[in-house]
C-alpha cells in the first residue's frame, strides 16, 4: 500500500524538478491511509466507518464524493501492505499548518465514533498518530470533542 499511495502522493517524482507540492488530491490520499488503519485496528470495519471517511475526505480536503471514494476504494485494496503510518503522518506535517493537522484528527475521530464505540486500540492509534502529527493533548482532546459534537 505504501508504494502504491506514495505514487498517488508524488505522481511527478521519478521527473526531472523533484517532488511537487502535494494538492488537496494528494493530502486526501495520506489523511484517508490514516483513516483506513483506524477503520481496521478494530477488526470490525463497519460501513459506517467508511462513508465518514469518504464524508471527511470531502469536506476536509474538497476532493470530488468519485475522488475520495477511488481513493477509499485503492486505500482498502492495499491496506494490509501497509507497515507504517509515519509517511501519511510525514506529508501531512510537510505541508499542513497545525489548524490543519487537527481538522485531519478531528476527521480521525470522526471514523472512529461512526460505529458508535470507541475501541481501546482505536484510542491508543488515535493517541500515536496525533503524537506523529505534533498534536499536543489539547489538541487532541479538542479534536475529538469537536468530533464527538457533531456526531
Amino acid at each position: 500500500m505504501i508504494d502504491r499511495l506514495r505514487q498517488m502522493l508524488f505522481p511527478d517524482t521519478g521527473k526531472a524538478g523533484g517532488s511537487p507540492d502535494p494538492d488537496s488530491h494528494q493530502l486526501a490520499v495520506a489523511a484517508t491511509a490514516l483513516m483506513v488503519q483506524l477503520s481496521r485496528i478494530d477488526n470490525d470495519e463497519d460501513q459506517r466507518e467508511l462513508a465518514t471517511i469518504v464524508d471527511c475526505a470531502v469536506r476536509v480536503h474538497q476532493v470530488t464524493r468519485e475522488e475520495a471514494r477511488s481513493i477509499l476504494d485503492d486505500a482498502l485494496n492495499h491496506a494490509d501492505d501497509s507497515t507504517s503510518i509515519y509517511e501519511f503522518t510525514g506529508v501531512l506535517n510537510e505541508q499542513l499548518s497545525q489548524a490543519s493537522k487537527q481538522a485531519v484528527l478531528e476527521s480521525i475521530w470522526r471514523v472512529a465514533l461512526a460505529d458508535d464505540r470507541i475501541d481501546k486500540y482505536e484510542e491508543h492509534l488515535i493517541r500515536r498518530m496525533a503524537d506523529l502529527l505534533h498534536l499536543n493533548h489539547r489538541e487532541y482532546m479538542q479534536a475529538r470533542h469537536r468530533a464527538e459534537q457533531s456526531h
